[in-house]
This record gives C-alpha cells, structure tokens and sequence, in this order.
C-alpha cells in the first residue's frame, strides 16, 4: 500500500509540473521601442529589431504566444513589476541593483561600453582625467550614466530619456563625448547620416556591462525564467540566434 501510494503521490507530483508547465501559453513581452538596432519602431507603428527577432525566436522555442508591449525605458521594471508584461527583453544590462527588484536570465548577449565623439575632435585620452571638465552625455537609468556618475565625478554628466537624444545633442555640438553600448553606438555611426559627424574613441570598456545583458522577469516568476534560458541556449545551439545575428551585426555578439 506505502509503495502504490508513493506511486499515486509522485505521479500527481509530475502532473501537477505538466499542468504548470501548460498554463504558460501567453507570454507579454516589455521593451523600450527607443534603442535601434535591438529595439525600435518602424514607419508602419511595429516594434522591429534584434532584441524583437530574439525573443520571437525564443517563444517559438517555448511554444507560447508573446505579444509585445513598448514602455519608456525609465518606467519599464516598474512597469514588469506592476505585471503590464511577464518579461522585459529590451536589451538590460545585468547589475547587483536590478537584481535586487527582478530576476534576471542567463546573458543573451555581451556588449562593451563605448566612447565616441566628434571626428573633429582633439580627444585620445578616455579616463577620468583626460575627460575631466569635459560634457559627457548618456542615456539615463543605465550601466553607461551610472558608469559615468561613478568615475567621471569631475566631468559635466548630461542624461537623456533615449539614446537618440543623447546622439542628438553630439551631432549639435552640445556634448564633447557620449558613452554607451558599443554596438547601439555602431548602429547609429555606421547607418545613419547624422552619424558621420563622429567617431569611437578609446578602447572598448569591458567593465561599463561586467555581467552581460538578459531577459528580466518577476522574481516569482521562476518558471518562465527557465524556459527563457532553455530557449536561449536552444536558438544558439541550433544557428538559429547566427542568423539573428548576421541581419544586424558584421561581428558575433553573443
């Protein structure tokens, strides 16, 4: 009887699993809409990019419907928080900050933070020293204005709602340098007109995003998080994030 009852126990335990595991068929996706190439909107009103095509890639994987949701970048945690969506797939950096409020997934990509400035420009010398005095410009609530509220404490720090803003003012001749992700930056410098007025400058700085960037989720919501990581390691293994990767970068990412 203990046996054919430890039997019936552990067969509902693995249905119980089956039914949680089925439950998850809709997933709500948040991302900023605002940070070309990895997520921006298009002239027809839909959000497009790298981080778009990932996380369409990973629902397929998951076998789930995800619709997306654009939030400013500034609200978007509390927003995920607030349960507005289940996960936020908008390129976030990985800190020991936002781990404090979310959980976050495995990397699904590494980027360096980047100087760049004008052509034109007399400036070699990226430490704080050789920065010092000068107007830097970020986007804010990220690893490149906290970077620079830390170490660069005797330069003018500008921040900005988007990156597009900051780019924009360096392009105006309002900011001597910007710091952000290196491969947002190469989008702008490489793709856009007004992205010939400037340059990178210095080398790549490993330490501005130490922990790499992934998918952010409710603390809670532990499930789901492994089903993102499974899903990750799925589209790498089968070439599937290769070809993502190649529509919007000559070099890999990941």
């Amino acid at each position: 009887m203990k046996l054919k009852s430890l039997v019936l126990t552990a067969a509902a335990l693995m249905l119980g699993v089956g039914v949680a595991q089925a439950d998850i068929k809709k997933v709500r996706i948040g991302t900023e809409g605002a940070y070309p190439p990895f997520n921006s909107v298009d002239s027809t009103g839909q959000l497009v990019g790298f981080d778009i095509d990932i996380a369409k890639a990973m629902c397929e994987k998951m076998k789930v419907e995800c619709t997306f949701v654009a939030q400013d970048w500034d609200g978007i945690i509390p927003a995920l928080l607030a349960k507005k969506f289940d996960a936020i797939v908008a390129s976030m950096s990985i800190t020991d900050e936002r781990k404090e409020k979310v959980a976050f997934t495995i990397p699904y990509y590494l980027t360096p933070g980047n100087f760049i400035a004008p052509k034109n420009t007399t400036l070699t010398d990226i430490s704080p020293a050789g920065l010092k005095g000068k107007t830097i410009g970020a986007q804010s609530s990220t690893t490149g204005s906290v970077y620079l509220e830390d170490k660069y404490k005797d330069s003018e720090i500008k921040l900005y709602q988007t990156q597009d803003e900051a780019n924009a003012d360096l392009a105006a001749g309002r900011l001597d340098a910007v710091l952000a992700d290196k491969f947002v930056l190469y989008e702008w410098l490489e793709k856009t007109d007004a992205g010939k007025c400037c340059k990178f400058i210095g080398p790549d700085l490993a330490d501005v995003n130490p922990q790499g960037t992934g998918i952010a989720l409710r603390k809670e919501d532990n499930e789901l998080r492994e089903m993102f990581n499974k899903a990750i390691k799925e589209i790498v293994a089968d070439g599937t994030y290769k070809k993502i990767n190649a529509k919007y970068f000559p070099f890999d990412i990941y």
